[in-house]
């Protein structure tokens, strides 16, 4: 008996290490779901494909990849034949994959890639990009493998914070192509906040003109200021083209304008925006949180914010705005005789409650032109901050139902409440996703171990957990390197959070396919941290 039990444990772990072997060639991250890898190696000194039409603009794509990482010509073939790269949408056979699943096949005939969706195909690319390797002779190989893949969350985003320090159309663009190599879908893109008003608004042409300028940047308020000015803002062409470069890459972008608060930049260009009413300056600091807030109770200022949202929609075709709603101070409000007459003649029971009759009100506008409101879970009146007294925090109704909450802080049990009202939400729980903090924080580990759901759900609310953010606040990158320094590998642990399923990752095999990676960034002249040589905290 005694015997039997030792070849049984025998054949496991042989089995085992044949599945790690299995596996051993394919460096993809984010991992696939599903992977069978088969002898010998796909040798090519050219790529002939053929395509079906609805894949066309992923042929595009794709030829300016291998020519701009591996310096070869995508070559067409209207025969299948005589392709040795085939990119086939059926949607009747491939759907079950999802729109973003596929089926990838390289054998010695050649790469195949079905899938039911173009943004399924475009993820098979992605897949067989990162496995292409060049050879001494100059050709290139990809090893013989069968992949059926598709994302375990709808929602995989990464957030850059513009406001604090602008960065300009090229540097999107780069960050988008490395989103798109990753199989991340959706582009948060922090565009209002105090110390910077970065898109243009026709209407109101002081938002760029005064509120796209601040004199100089520190990181604390105690802080001395650099003195240097900071400017820059996107005009709407702009907007226009990131838009479509994204949707191309099958990536979403969904803009951030704040409300009530992160206002200064806004009330600094229109001083009648603001509960004080007074002319302020664009504040320097870049980690602080400010007092001024948009007077909500004046139908003047949300006339102002709806001509802000109606000139935004179309510039957006996401159908999700992002209205912030976090860190609001109450002080203003309560200081305001305007405000305290239309809390009393509304029945509102606290400043609290003014903010999430304000956050609904702007829930229903955004709603009627056929689009969704997201926030931070401020907006949900739960305590998070120490700073707000709970006396202010009485409500007298709940947040609107249509609602997508982000979460970044507070009990993560906050969650479990959430999702039982019915919420939709984003994780983004700032203890394990902000790429403002130090890799010494949150490790590239630390990173990796995070998981959307958190363990306690019951699984009958998992449905309602859309996927995960990561966030780069950019408060101390003044420089694209210091931001890429903050943000890469751990993007790639991100990456792999949002697609591979929790039972099919690895951190040690994830450690192990980041060579491959660090290579293409290098490549791409992207400054990663090596975080191996990270110090870590006694």
């Amino acid at each position: 008996m005694k015997d039997k039990i030792k070849n049984k444990y025998f054949i496991i772990v042989v089995l085992s290490i044949v599945n790690l072997m299995a596996t051993a060639q394919v460096k993809i991250i984010p991992h696939p779901q599903k992977v069978t890898e088969l002898k010998g190696r796909l040798e090519i000194s050219s790529l002939r494909c053929y395509y079906t039409q609805e894949s066309k603009n992923e042929v595009l794509y794709l030829g300016k990849r291998l020519a701009e990482d591996f310096n070869m010509t995508l070559e067409f073939s209207t025969v299948q034949r005589s392709a040795n790269l085939k990119l086939v949408i059926e949607e009747r056979k491939w759907l079950r994959l999802g729109r973003e699943g596929y089926k990838l096949v390289v054998s010695s005939q050649g790469v195949k890639i079905y899938a039911g969706a173009p943004a399924g195909v475009f993820y098979g690319i992605q897949s067989m990009l990162q496995m292409m390797r060049k050879e001494r002779d100059g050709s290139f190989s990809i090893p013989h493998v069968e992949i059926e893949d598709t994302p375990r969350f709808e929602w995989r985003a990464f957030m850059l914070d513009e406001a604090r320090r602008f960065k300009g159309v090229v540097v999107v663009k780069q960050m988008l192509d490395e989103m798109a190599y990753l199989k991340m879908n959706t582009f948060h893109w922090h565009l209002t906040d105090d110390q910077g008003w970065r898109v243009e608004i026709k209407k109101y042409p002081e938002l760029i003109k005064t509120g796209a300028h601040r004199k100089g940047s520190k990181v604390s308020p105690g802080d001395v200021s650099d003195g240097i000015p900071h400017s820059g803002y996107y005009t709407q062409d702009d907007i226009r083209e990131i838009v479509s470069y994204a949707a191309a890459r099958h990536i979403k972008v969904i803009p951030e304008i704040e409300m009530p608060g992160h206002a200064s930049a806004a009330i600094a260009s229109y001083p009648w925006l603001g509960a004080k009413n007074k002319q302020i300056e664009i504040p320097e600091a870049l980690l602080a949180i400010y007092k001024d807030i948009y007077n909500v109770a004046d139908p003047g200022v949300r006339a102002f914010i709806k001509d802000v949202i109606d000139e935004i929609i179309p510039l957006f075709p996401s159908k999700i705005i992002h209205i912030g709603g976090d860190e609001v101070k109450y002080d203003q409000w309560k200081a305001s005789p305007m405000a305290n007459e239309f809390m009393k003649t509304n029945n509102l029971q606290s400043p609290a409650d003014l903010h999430l009759w304000f956050t609904n009100h702007m829930s229903s506008y955004i709603s009627d032109k056929g689009y969704r409101m997201m926030g931070w879970n401020d907006i949900t009146g739960n305590k998070i901050h120490d700073y707000i007294a709970s006396e202010d925090l009485k409500l007298g109704t709940d947040l609107d139902s249509r609602t997508i909450v982000q979460f970044w802080k507070g009990d993560p049990k906050l969650i479990e409440e959430t999702v039982k009202k019915g919420y939709d939400i984003v994780n983004s729980y700032h203890v394990y996703t902000y790429l403002d903090y130090s890799h010494e924080s949150i490790s590239l580990e630390k990173a990796y171990s995070f998981d959307p759901i958190p363990d306690t759900l019951d699984p009958i609310y998992h449905n309602k957990i859309l996927g995960l953010g990561c966030q780069m606040w950019s408060q101390a990158i003044p420089t694209v390197e210091s931001m890429h320094q903050q943000i890469f590998p751990r993007l790639a642990a991100y990456a792999e959070i949002g697609w591979t399923t929790k039972k099919h990752r690895n951190f040690q095999r994830f450690k192990e396919s980041l060579p491959a990676l660090k290579k293409a960034w290098d490549q791409r002249q992207i400054k990663y941290t090596q975080t191996e040589q990270i110090k870590k905290p006694d």
